[in-house]
């Protein structure tokens, strides 16, 4: 990892610097405490100060809905693959986040690959921006280990008292220093404060929940049976908005879109989620998961149990954006307190 630095001053160049040549994604305000990842053309649309937008920055990898083949029948049945592609950069990416898209990088890269989730990724530019304070009261990074960078980016912006510590993680970043001509090499004061920044988040950034890391999928191994999973059933709505603003959730349904005329049309990708009805129901109506209950535990063990059985991480991030757009309340962090007090 090399280090370097950038003036505060000049990070409005960069965003010029960026934007002059491809499209620039951020936080940007939308008010009330709300922010969302869109395009920005400077500096001034950026909203750098923000809790974790209302869908994490997965909708660039994994459009929410996505054109995978067109058809044209009066054209001898022609069929033609999609991949839909451009180069992009996201600027201002947490760390939750960050840990969400190395996760999704780690399913779509599994046997079956995701060819096109493989393709837009690699046009994509990665800029993460550390958190320096704990954002509210629904994030939980710090139980999951993501409250510090552990890499997934091109180049790590750490805000100092005049300037940003960036960290170069890859050979795109290194081309983003050398050619923008913003940055200088960081002084041994800068990489002291550094140092004392990391170390001052120990304090700030706690577990609120009484669990190792390592114990999180033994917990959901032994509470299988619990009745908080009937509790939570009596209380959620099948909404699915836990699963829309899941920067790890990647279900995704399948479907075809004739035009009027029946002979042209596109086959399409668009999220789904465990959450719905019908998503587990198969052929005679049947289903895997036919309560509420079954369906709120199934996505539970979908964050901590399973994922690790098979790719040996959580993959939940911490971010707190399945209890903060919950209608019926229902708080991760206050989920797992209850596993643990039934359990003993």
């Amino acid at each position: 990892m090399t280090q370097v630095v950038i003036e505060k001053s000049k990070l409005a160049d960069l965003i010029s610097f960026l934007a002059a040549s491809q499209k620039v994604v951020g936080p940007v305000s939308l008010g009330h405490g709300q922010f969302k990842f869109a395009e920005i053309s400077s500096f001034d649309d950026l909203a750098l100060d923000y809790i974790p937008t209302i869908l994490p920055p997965k909708k660039y990898f994994m459009p929410q809905h996505e054109t995978l083949l067109k058809y044209d029948l009066g054209k001898g049945q022609e069929m033609q693959a999609v991949v839909e592609v451009e180069e992009l950069v996201l600027f201002g990416v947490h760390t939750c986040d960050l840990a969400g898209i190395q996760c999704l990088n780690v399913v779509f890269s599994d046997r079956p690959k995701d060819l096109n989730y493989m393709l837009r990724k690699n046009h994509i530019t990665l800029i993460g921006l550390e958190c320096n304070d704990y954002c509210d009261s629904y994030a939980n990074c710090a139980m999951l280990r993501n409250h510090l960078p552990k890499g997934g980016y091109d180049l790590f912006f750490s805000e100092l008292s005049d300037c940003y510590a960036v960290d170069i993680n890859t050979h795109q970043g290194e081309l983003i220093v050398e050619e923008s001509g913003l940055f200088a090499p960081a002084s041994a004061a800068a990489q002291e404060e550094l140092a004392a920044l990391r170390q001052a988040k120990k304090a700030i950034f706690k577990s609120e929940v009484p669990i190792r890391y390592q114990d999180i999928p033994r917990l959901f191994d032994e509470t299988f049976e619990s009745d908080v999973w009937t509790k939570i059933g009596e209380k959620c709505l099948s909404c699915g908005n836990c699963t829309n603003v899941c920067p790890t959730c990647y279900c995704f349904a399948v479907m075809d879109e004739p035009e009027l005329d029946l002979t042209k049309g596109r086959r399409v990708g668009v999220w789904d989620s465990c959450q719905h009805e019908y998503f587990a129901k198969i052929a005679g109506g049947e289903s895997f998961r036919e309560t509420r209950a079954d369906r709120k535990r199934h996505r539970f063990n979908r964050k901590f149990r399973y994922p690790m059985v098979r790719y040996k991480r959580v993959f939940c991030t911490g971010c707190g954006r399945c209890s903060r757009s919950c209608m019926a309340k229902i708080d991760l962090k206050e989920t797992i307190s209850a596993l643990m007090e039934e359990r003993g």
